[in-house]
């Protein structure tokens, strides 16, 4: 009698584990224990980006205000269709501000959160539901330090109530979205590299508007240098790898200025040599980043002393993000319509060509169904509409990197 109890009871768990596999197969889940799907894009051993396991590249948009239309309007949805306009055309990404430029736009946050995370949650669910792609950038302006009640400058003081507000935030945002599927990355800001070490900082402080939220002053501890930036990503990426050990990490700069280099050791306008260039770029990409952000808007740009077309900079700077084993995300690209609708469409074909050629392994351009500005804009309706289409054909025409 007890042998066949034992043999109905390992019958029956046979069955279970059977019907379980069955369950999983039809779901699409892996049929060995233990592999875990791969989440967003990747960086694996060799320096490579990866998706779903394999190289990618790929070209997306800035969709800067999907959020921040949600907390201007708490009734405003339109992300929604702005999201199945992107699947439509099979953008595959798009990179947003996840949080107010101005402090007031952080009102919601301090006042309702609850709130504040089911519009977030909504703009996740919309880019879900088109397959679209997301690299929320958490900073992009001067106002979470305005928020923590401390000057910029805290940015490079780990201690600080400014750095607490951004581990709190970080740690809200990546626990909150980390296994959506449409979470590609994470950035810490916007071209945080272009405000550091001026020669004529003074003139270049954060705003001062307070009906906005900011204070009513700003004084030299509004001023950034590139060792606190430095601080500043490198705390951010350690946070963000407590609760993330895979996705990309992002810092938001720029292409480094002309000058950089000499800005932070001389505070001068002096030109950078090569060397210094690539320095400067790795030393504002720190570790635990894993990828070389980089915005170009430029078809040539003096520097080197001499005048470097894009092809040639594009080139460079996939030699040293290569070297370095991190891909390189040209975070912004594009043309804008100051100088007529022809030379803008010309000067995109120039860089968006450029950047496929040199088979940047991610880039997005700037800027989808942003209101504000009229000559940059792209929506599927206006005169700028041709780029989605050629984004969408560069895209579908993409090969795996070698």
């Amino acid at each position: 009698m007890r042998k066949m109890m034992m043999f109905a009871l390992a019958s029956a768990l046979v069955m279970v584990i059977f019907a379980q596999g069955v369950s999983n197969a039809a779901a699409g889940m892996p049929d060995k224990p233990g592999k875990k799907q791969q989440l967003g894009l990747q960086v694996n051993k060799g320096g490579k980006l990866i998706k779903d396991g394999k190289p990618y590249r790929g070209i997306g948009v800035n969709f800067f205000d999907a959020f921040i239309r949600g907390l201007d309007d708490n009734n405003n949805t339109s992300y929604r269709e702005g999201f199945e306009a992107l699947g439509e055309y099979g953008i595959p990404f798009a990179r947003f501000s996840v949080g107010g430029y101005w402090p007031v736009q952080w009102k919601l946050y301090n006042e309702d959160k609850q709130r504040y995370f089911e519009i977030l949650d909504d703009v996740v669910k919309a880019a879900e539901d088109n397959n679209v792609g997301l690299i929320p950038s958490f900073f992009w302006s001067f106002a979470a330090a305005d928020l923590a009640g401390d000057p910029m400058n805290r940015w490079g003081m780990p201690e600080s109530n400014l750095h607490q507000f951004m581990k709190t935030y970080v740690r809200e945002v990546v626990t909150r979205y980390k296994d959506s599927p449409a979470i590609w990355g994470w950035e810490f800001g916007n071209e945080y590299n272009l405000s550091s070490d001026l020669p004529n900082a003074s003139d270049w402080r954060p705003p001062v508007i307070p009906e906005l939220g900011t204070p009513t002053f700003r004084t030299q501890e509004d001023e950034l240098t590139h060792s606190m930036i430095r601080i500043a990503f490198t705390e951010f990426a350690k946070e963000v790898r407590k609760y993330d050990p895979d996705r990309i990490i992002i810092s938001g700069n720029s292409i480094p200025r002309a000058s950089e280099w000499n800005q932070e050791q001389h505070l001068t306008w002096d030109q950078d040599t090569e060397e210094q260039f690539a320095e400067m770029l790795n030393k504002d990409n720190p570790d635990p980043m894993d990828t070389i952000s980089v915005h170009i808007y430029d078809k040539e740009e003096r520097r080197f002393a001499r005048t470097v077309p894009v092809e040639e900079l594009l080139e460079k700077l996939m030699k040293i993000s290569k070297k370095a084993k991190k891909p390189l995300f040209v975070g912004e690209f594009g043309a804008g319509e100051d100088q007529g609708h022809e030379v803008a469409k010309q000067n995109f074909e120039r860089l968006i060509t450029a950047i496929d050629d040199a088979r940047v392994p991610l880039s997005a351009v700037w800027v989808f169904d942003l209101s504000n500005q009229p000559t940059n804009t792209i929506t599927t309706t206006n005169e700028r509409s041709y780029q989605l289409d050629r984004i969408q054909e560069i895209n579908e025409s993409m090969s795996d990197d070698d």
